[in-house]
């Protein structure tokens, strides 16, 4: 029970900051996710025994430069090039039943582009052609807490047949199904109130975000069981590390992101 409430204290300060900093100010949520950003690159770090601070210097030079000076788009498709590149080669590396180990330039590049080029490209989502659209990227926290929440309820009570046993041994197929179907639930119920994306952008935003995010979840795990700890961090009491929540986010950001961008030029 002690553990229950701290959890869900912990739970709920969460949820109250990404909501404040969302609505107070676009400035607030800027700051937010950067420094959201920071601890999951410092967490991620020590995970991959990454040392030095240079990759803090250099993400921080990219936000910079991209939450507030980038107005070219081939500069940000540069970017977003690279980070989906990262999160593609990732996915790869989760089906190879032996990761082969990696240099700490390539393991540099990949907390860069798939970390911070995740946060960046979160940050980003809300940035509309002529406003900060705080409903949308609220529209899209909602999808991952309904996913994440309903994969667990559904596979808990349901679930019997693994989704990827030798990285997650508790994720089931059931409970994945589970997710998405309320994923889809919810995005039908955004559409409805409210007026950032019409019906089947919202489905097919859902769609996104609970494969790109259920891929993202997945990959940090991989990380986390190839260097045997169990949470990223513990700066969130009863629920880990902050990259063990924003990890299914950050890795879907990018291709969110992306398409976003193909809405538009469609519409």
């Amino acid at each position: 029970m002690k553990e229950l409430l701290k959890r869900s204290m912990t739970g709920i300060i969460y949820v109250f900051l990404l909501l404040a900093a969302t609505h107070l100010s676009s400035d607030a949520f800027n700051f937010l996710f950067l420094i959201f950003g920071l601890i999951c690159i410092f967490e991620f770090k020590k995970i991959i025994n990454l040392k030095g601070y240079y990759v803090f210097v250099v993400y921080l030079f990219l936000w910079w430069i991209f939450i507030y000076f980038t107005i070219h788009s081939d500069v940000i498709d540069l970017l977003l090039g690279l980070c989906c590149a990262t999160n593609i080669f990732l996915i790869v590396n989760l089906f190879n039943p032996r990761p082969n180990n990696r240099s700490k330039a390539q393991m540099f590049f990949v907390t860069l582009f798939y970390i911070g080029g995740g946060s960046i490209f979160l940050t980003m989502i809300p940035y509309q052609v002529n406003h900060f659209a705080e409903l949308l990227i609220i529209g899209i926290f909602i999808l991952i807490w309904v996913n994440d929440s309903f994969a667990y309820l559904v596979g808990k009570t349901i679930g019997k047949h693994k989704l990827f046993e030798r990285i997650s041994p508790k994720k089931t197929i059931e409970g994945t199904l589970g997710g998405l179907v309320f994923a889809l639930i919810a995005a039908y119920i955004l559409a409805r109130c409210s007026g950032e994306l019409n019906m089947i952008r919202w489905l097919i935003l859902a769609v996104v975000v609970v494969i790109a995010g259920s891929l993202g979840d997945l990959i940090e795990s991989m990380f986390k069981r190839i260097a045997g700890v169990k949470d990223s961090g513990t700066i969130l009491p009863g629920h880990g590390g902050l990259l063990d929540r924003l990890d299914s986010l950050i890795f879907a950001a990018p291709f969110i992101y992306l398409t976003l961008q193909i809405f538009g030029y469609v519409s």
